[in-house]
């Protein structure tokens, strides 16, 4: 049998802190706790709560890393239409105001690089906003003014697709350079209320409303034009998503009531996964598809839940206890 050392070339590493980049299967020894630890994987995938926003509210937008998460604007407007906090991985901290309070928007970026667009204030707005960190600042509007739309992307590579322009159903695209937006190719089907994931030029969009029916419809951009993907298992509206093209999550919104359903994307089909523990509608999220966050929402009120997701054979750090 190989020993440890065999394996990794070392014996066990004994440090003050745990180590910030651990590998799989790579063990160590905290002397500041006094224990022993091993970096592992997860057997199944779980939601985990999480620490609770500052203010309870929904039809939010969301944006980052589930350890560096992003939410902002939402609903009632004005009231919370200009809110922005900040995650850490435990809790929420308050942010730079949005300059135009409003909800149902579009997002895309991280927490020090985010970035706002469109939704409603008292009318469909083309508004575009960027948060270094700290502050919003004014960017190049869209060429549409909507709302009820997604996004994916990063601040200075977004992509802004679907909503709602009242009258109609809107299936436009805009790509974001950083400071201008320009057209791309429409989306097959035109709807709102959707959800989005991936890049500029590997985006994804899931779900939505198509009145009066809900959407389970996917859709991949190649970043000319769109083409259809796996359908989701449980069409619904008002939903969330993370991760990429390849590798998404979809969770919760409504299916007609609130629902807590997961699902995953392998870039070709979904699968169902672990539930939320609260069914809701008009959330928000951000991250991967191994390492999601969910916060805000609806059940029968606005909420402020956080949850957290973990992805199966996510690696994850363990303590060794003697019995």
């Amino acid at each position: 049998m190989s020993t440890y050392v065999q394996i990794f070339g070392q014996k066990v590493l004994v440090t003050s802190s745990d180590p910030s980049n651990p590998t799989v299967g790579q063990m160590w020894y905290n002397s500041t706790s006094k224990v022993l630890k091993f970096l592992g994987t997860t057997t199944s995938a779980a939601w985990a709560a999480g620490g609770n926003l500052g203010t309870a509210r929904h039809n939010l937008a969301g944006a980052g890393t589930q350890t560096a998460g992003l939410g902002f604007g939402g609903a009632p407007v004005p009231t919370n239409g200009n809110k922005t906090e900040e995650y850490d991985g435990t809790s929420w901290t308050s942010g730079g105001n949005l300059g135009t309070a409003r909800r149902l928007m579009g997002s895309a970026g991280t927490q020090t690089s985010g970035l706002a667009f469109g939704g409603l204030t008292t009318i469909a707005v083309a508004d575009t906003e960027e948060y270094d960190g700290t502050s919003w600042t004014a960017g190049g509007s869209l060429a549409t003014a909507r709302n009820q739309l997604a996004g994916a992307g990063t601040q200075t590579s977004a992509l802004g697709f679907g909503g709602y322009v009242p009258p109609s159903l809107s299936a436009a695209t805009e790509e974001y350079d950083g400071t201008s937006w320009t057209s791309g190719g429409s989306l097959a089907t035109a709807r709102r209320l959707l959800a989005g994931a991936g890049t500029q030029t590997a985006g994804l969009a899931f779900g939505g409303f198509t009145p009066p029916t809900l959407s389970a419809a996917t859709e991949e951009y190649d970043g000319s034009s769109w083409t259809s993907g796996g359908n989701l298992n449980t069409a619904r509206t008002s939903l969330a998503g993370s991760g990429l093209q390849t590798s998404a999550l979809a969770f919760g919104g409504a299916a007609p009531s609130q629902t807590a359903a997961t699902e995953a994307y392998n870039g070709t089909s979904w699968t169902a996964d672990t539930s939320m523990a609260t069914a809701r509608q008009e959330l928000a999220g951000c991250g991967t598809q191994p390492a999601a966050l969910a916060f805000g929402g609806e059940t029968t009120a606005p909420v402020a839940n956080t949850e957290e997701f973990t992805g199966a054979g996510s690696p994850v750090t363990k303590t060794v206890t003697a019995t």
